[in-house]
């Protein structure tokens, strides 16, 4: 990749994680007011619409999209990434976004972790001691042994193991199915997932609302493109630390949107996950280049 890729490729990323931090937004309100089922229906009959669309104007079209060698695991990974979304977003309402998100952000330590038992990988010790910082820093911003340690408090961290473990499948996968194919499954898996859970859960909603409906779906597409094409333009060890901006993003919307505040145990203890997640990062691009 040439320099002026890999600038482009970083400033993608950028630009995903602040639509990922407005669709977080929207997403709070939203199912602050609805049943978050059937939110995430909505969503992804969009998502699944635009990944077909994709797929039609692609060489082969649909069934060329949806041939894969390994059709279970990747209706798996569509209903894994689906209960995700919907997990992550009920810790949206019960924590808020700037609690939720600095919880969620151990996720790539978490990915490391499970990449030895998944995909049979071998992790050292320098990343295994970062990954034990990593989790130090969890235990910081949760605050188990100090007042009263709400449950709703792990409905985050239940969220980063399953999007995880959905990396380390889609990783795994990759090795006999293409982007293309997978990003096919990720939408249609979920979508049929999500109709029939959220047909159940559907409610009436304001014509203002709808606006906002329009616009998550709108982001969750304009997301999901700008992220790929992230990946096409530059290598993904060099852009993924940016993705920790989102952080930073949802962390504005959340206080001064959502008036949520910023707690000191909150904001140390997610600087010490994101360095650790950093430094994991780091390892894995020296592996790579040895």
């Amino acid at each position: 990749m040439t320099d002026q890729n890999t600038r482009l490729g970083i400033w993608l990323m950028i630009a995903t994680t602040f639509v990922f931090a407005v669709q977080d937004g929207i997403s709070r309100h939203l199912a602050g007011e609805y049943n978050v089922f059937m939110v995430i229906m909505v969503r992804y009959w969009f998502f699944a619409a635009f990944v077909i669309t994709i797929a039609k104007r692609k060489a082969g079209g649909i069934r060329q999209a949806a041939r894969s060698k390994r059709p279970l695991t990747q209706i798996f990974r569509g209903l894994l990434l689906a209960a995700e979304v919907c997990v992550m977003i009920l810790a949206f309402v019960a924590l808020g976004l700037v609690e939720s998100h600095a919880v969620f952000a151990v996720y790539p330590l978490l990915v490391a972790a499970l990449s030895g038992p998944v995909l049979g990988e071998k992790v050292g010790w320098r990343r295994w001691v970062a990954i034990g910082i990593g989790f130090v820093g969890v235990l910081i911003i949760l605050q188990p042994g100090f007042g009263v340690f709400h449950p709703s408090a792990l409905i985050p961290l239940l969220a980063a193991f399953m999007f995880a473990l959905y990396g380390l499948l889609t990783r795994f996968v990759s090795r006999d199915d293409n982007a293309a194919v997978s990003f096919f499954w990720t939408g249609v898996a979920g979508a049929a997932v999500t109709t029939m859970v959220g047909v159940w859960f559907w409610e009436p909603m304001i014509p203002a609302d709808w606006v906002w409906m329009g616009l998550l779906c709108l982001t969750a597409a304009l997301s999901h493109w700008l992220l790929i094409r992230a990946y096409e333009v530059a290598e993904a060890s060099a852009i993924q630390p940016f993705a920790y901006l989102q952080l930073v993003f949802v962390s504005v919307i959340g206080i001064s949107v959502f008036g949520e505040t910023l707690r000191p145990n909150v904001a140390f203890g997610a600087a010490v996950v994101v360095c650790a997640g950093l430094f994991t990062l780091w390892r894995a691009r020296q592996k790579e280049k040895q």
